[in-house]
């Protein structure tokens, strides 16, 4: 039997392979040892109350058959803060995740990432170094003290720091919408980041606002890349950043699915590009998109804008009706997908024997200042 070790490797190269487009067909690598699932059954049996499995919609099937709850990220963040007796979290998702997990969850609880390469390329698109420049141009402008930072929960700890420090709150794709409402409401501009596309979706589409009331902040250029006046002006200032998932659906692909079959509907995350989400007929989270599907008459056909992983499962999920990807060239998440069943396997192993590996700390002070941006989410009417 291949060790431990050996496996873990074997779970990094099918990562690579999907990083070079090998499993874009929709299919991913065999099981790397058919003795996975039966030892992976025994630990999980083994640590009991002890601890807590928790699965993000994109995980590969493997994972989530191991999960004692599935969902998008502030799901499974609430579901770990909820939880006060597991000693562990083992939080199958992307760093942020294990981050905002660990911010919510006691001293007495470790937070577990099964591979610490599972980062997430949209959250590493905004650096705090930058977005403290960023506010730095906006004190010299006199605009920091009427803009409220709105966060995205698909960032880093030290981003929502930042959020709760200067007056702002997390987001959420499911709302957004009131997220921002409630920004406004505490002065004239909101400073959305790190997806420029959820931030633009949710001002033009929710909140009628004009595309020019929307700028772009591009952190790798002076200013941002825009003029004082065009800062002055703006009612949105959006960090230039994106899901490189999302972002990737095109109009075409829309087209494209209509020719194909006839009276499909397509139903699109917000994270996709205003273009997209404009043409869609149905915009909305990860949860809600699984809902909108499943609570969909049988016959109907569907053309699901999302992580494959998760639109090869509605698809098995709901035999009645017709779901396909929308774009059937885009892979999976890559960075998602580095969790996979031997590295899962390998943190239970651990803590069976005793060892907490691959633990998840965030430092106290980035700790509460995130934790004050996050409660303002919860708090929000």
């Amino acid at each position: 039997m291949a060790s431990i070790t050996d496996l873990l490797l074997l779970g990094k190269g099918s990562d690579l392979s999907s990083e070079r487009g090998v499993s874009c067909t929709g299919e991913l690598p065999a099981s790397s040892d058919p003795h996975l699932v039966e030892r992976a059954k025994k630990a999980r049996a083994a640590l009991g109350d002890r601890a807590m499995i928790l699965g993000h919609h994109y995980q590969r099937d493997e994972v989530i058959d191991f999960a004692d709850i599935t969902g998008d990220s502030f799901k499974l963040a609430q579901a770990a803060a909820d939880n006060q007796t597991a000693e562990n979290i083992i939080f199958c998702g992307v760093h942020f995740m294990a981050e905002s997990a660990d911010i919510l969850t006691s001293e007495n609880q470790a937070v577990i990432l099964p591979d610490l390469a599972a980062g997430c390329s949209m959250a590493d698109m905004a650096a705090a170094n930058q977005v403290d420049q960023a506010w730095k141009v906006f004190e010299k402008l006199g605009i920091a003290s009427k803009t409220i930072p709105v966060t995205y929960m698909n960032s880093s700890a030290a981003i929502k720091s930042f959020t709760g420090e200067n007056g702002g709150t997390i987001c959420t794709s499911s709302n957004a919408e009131r997220a921002m409402k409630w920004a406004f409401e505490k002065g004239e501009k909101v400073f959305f980041l790190p997806d420029q596309h959820l931030g633009r979706n949710t001002a033009v589409l929710k909140l009628g606002l004009k595309l020019s009331d929307c700028v772009i902040w591009n952190p790798w250029k002076s200013n941002g890349g825009l003029s004082d006046a065009e800062l002055i002006s703006a009612k949105v200032i959006l960090w230039r950043g994106h899901c490189s998932v999302h972002g990737r659906f095109s109009v075409e692909n829309i087209e494209q699915v209509r020719q194909r079959i006839t009276d499909v509907k397509v139903i699109v995350h917000p994270e996709c590009q205003y273009e997209v989400v404009s043409k869609a007929d149905v915009v909305g989270s990860t949860e809600m998109i699984i809902k909108t599907v499943t609570q969909s008459p049988a016959g109907s056909s569907w053309a699901v804008g999302t992580e494959l992983n998760l639109v090869k499962r509605l698809a098995a999920n709901n035999p009645d009706k017709a779901v396909v990807f929308l774009d059937k060239d885009v892979c999976y998440c890559s960075t998602m997908n580095r969790i996979d069943l031997p590295h899962l396997l390998w943190a239970m192993e651990s803590l069976v024997k005793g060892r907490v590996v691959n633990q998840i700390r965030v430092e106290p002070k980035t700790a509460n200042f995130a934790r004050i941006a996050l409660d303002r989410m919860l708090g929000l009417p």
